[in-house]
C-alpha cells in the first residue's frame, strides 16, 4: 500500500509543477526570446526520440548499409524540406525503410 502512496504522491508533485507553470506564469511577461525558444521545445523532444532509433537501432551507432533506418530517415528530411508537410515525410521515410528493408538483402 505504501508504493501506491508513493506513486500518487509524485504523480501529484509532477502535476502541480507543471500545472503551476501553466496557472499562474503570465505568458505576456516572459521575454521575447523566451517565447521564441518555446517554440523550438517540441521539434528538439521529437528529435530526441527519433534519433537513437534511427542512428544506433540495437544500442551501437550503425551508419552502414545494415542499418537502412538511418538512409529512410535522411529520404524524410529531405521530402520534409521540400515539401513542408508532415505526411510527405512519414510516407516517403516509410516506403523508403520498406523498400531499403526489402532490397539490401538482395544485393
Amino acid at each position: 500500500m505504501s508504493h501506491w502512496l508513493v506513486i500518487i504522491g509524485v504523480a501529484l508533485v509532477t502535476f502541480g509543477l507543471r500545472a503551476s507553470f501553466i496557472v499562474f506564469a503570465d505568458p505576456h511577461r516572459f521575454p521575447h526570446a523566451f517565447r521564441q525558444a518555446l517554440a523550438f521545445v517540441a521539434p528538439s523532444v521529437l528529435a530526441a526520440i527519433v534519433a537513437p532509433g534511427l542512428l544506433a537501432p540495437d544500442g551501437n551507432p550503425a551508419f552502414g548499409l545494415d542499418n537502412p533506418r538511418w538512409i529512410a530517415g535522411l529520404i524524410a528530411i529531405a521530402f520534409a524540406i521540400r515539401f513542408r508537410t508532415p505526411f510527405a515525410a512519414i510516407l516517403s521515410g516509410m516506403a523508403a525503410l520498406w523498400a531499403l528493408q526489402w532490397g539490401l538483402p538482395l544485393l
